[in-house]
């Protein structure tokens, strides 16, 4: 299998995040790509390949320009501010208030395309953000030339990221973009499996009300967890959509029987669906020893979850999102792409 990377990950590094009421070490950081590449190398699943350069109108697809403009900008507009450092935001558009114009200045900004305080903003996210997108879209591209598994390994990850806002780590939703790739270079139908810990609410709101493209996601129960408001069972879609979400909210402490049979659940109705290809949210933030997350699965589930999605027969992209513990991070992430082969 082949995989996607670029270096580039690199220049985006947090400052840290505001979380459990302290000002921390960012949990999102450099190192899990690092390590996850070299778990790829010891393994040798494959040649690791640059990502090539894409046009923004492959990321406008997606998202609005001005959330793309703001995201390429932020950074220099802080600075002409009078401030140092990472770009932060601290308020957002709460009910009632107006959200049919972008403020002018650059707090209002930020909050207007933000939903939290954990995405900062520095001097060379851009660069970085920008290499994420083009490292999916390199996997799609492959994906469309015939490959039949390829792993896009992603950072920043994207899942959070929806048409118009930022957030949880994710500036741009890079599954969702390789997944309009998919289906502007000819394929008909899409089903994006979104394993992450945590909801894939940007990938669920982009396509809420489309037909051609099935998302599932199966995730921790947004009454407890992230993004809190978003990722509930009795969200199925909107107009034509309707139908084509399918959400799995489990409870902390959730173990591999529940999970597994969730994800069989969720399979069946992929199998039903009939796509012709399957874009995998690969975050391995399920793990027990997870710092941020609460499920309790085992290095070897990993194996078993990539046997699984592999029992599709579908052409398969998988794209990198969350995963905090990092000294296990690539063994995880891993064990997915070499269950997925059969080893």
């Amino acid at each position: 299998m082949k995989t996607i990377f670029s270096p580039d990950h690199e220049l985006h590094r947090s400052p840290g995040e505001l979380i459990l009421g302290e000002f921390s070490e960012a949990f999102e950081k450099p190192e899990r790509a690092q390590l996850i590449l070299d778990r790829v190398e010891d393994v040798k699943l494959g040649p690791v390949l640059p990502p090539e350069a894409f046009s923004l109108e492959q990321i406008t697809r997606i998202h609005t320009p001005g959330m793309v403009d703001c995201l390429k900008t932020a950074h220099a507009e802080w600075l002409a501010s009078d401030r140092s450092g990472a770009a932060y935001p601290y308020t957002w558009p709460a009910r009632g208030m107006r959200t049919d114009r972008v403020p002018r200045e650059i707090d209002g900004k930020l909050g207007f395309y933000s939903f939290d305080c954990g995405t900062p903003i520095t001097a060379t996210s851009w660069q970085a953000i920008k290499s994420s997108a083009d490292v999916a879209l390199t996997g799609a591209k492959l994906i469309n030339e015939g490959e039949s598994a390829v792993f896009s390994l992603c950072r920043p990850p994207g899942h959070h990221a929806s048409t118009s806002q930022f957030g949880g780590y994710c500036f741009l939703n890079n599954a969702a973009i390789a997944t309009q790739k998919l289906l502007d270079d000819g394929a008909k139908r899409i089903a994006i499996l979104d394993v992450d810990y945590h909801h894939g609410n940007g990938t669920q709101d982009i396509f809420y009300n489309r037909d051609d493209v099935l998302f599932i996601s199966l995730h921790g129960d947004p009454d407890q967890e992230f993004p809190y408001m978003l990722g509930f069972a009795d969200e199925f879609g909107l107009g034509k959509g309707e139908g084509y979400n399918l959400n799995f909210p489990l409870p902390w402490g959730t173990t591999w029987d529940k999970w597994s049979a969730a994800l069989d659940v969720g399979l069946k109705r992929i199998i039903k669906f009939s796509p012709d290809i399957v874009v995998v949210s690969l975050g391995v933030d399920t793990y027990k020893k997870d710092p941020i997350s609460q499920f309790k699965l085992e290095h070897e589930h990993f194996s078993a979850m990539g046997e699984k999605v592999k029992t599709l027969g579908k052409p398969t992209l998988f794209v990198m999102e969350g995963g905090y513990a990092v000294a296990e991070i690539g063994i995880n992430a891993v064990n997915v792409l070499t269950g997925f082969e059969g080893r």
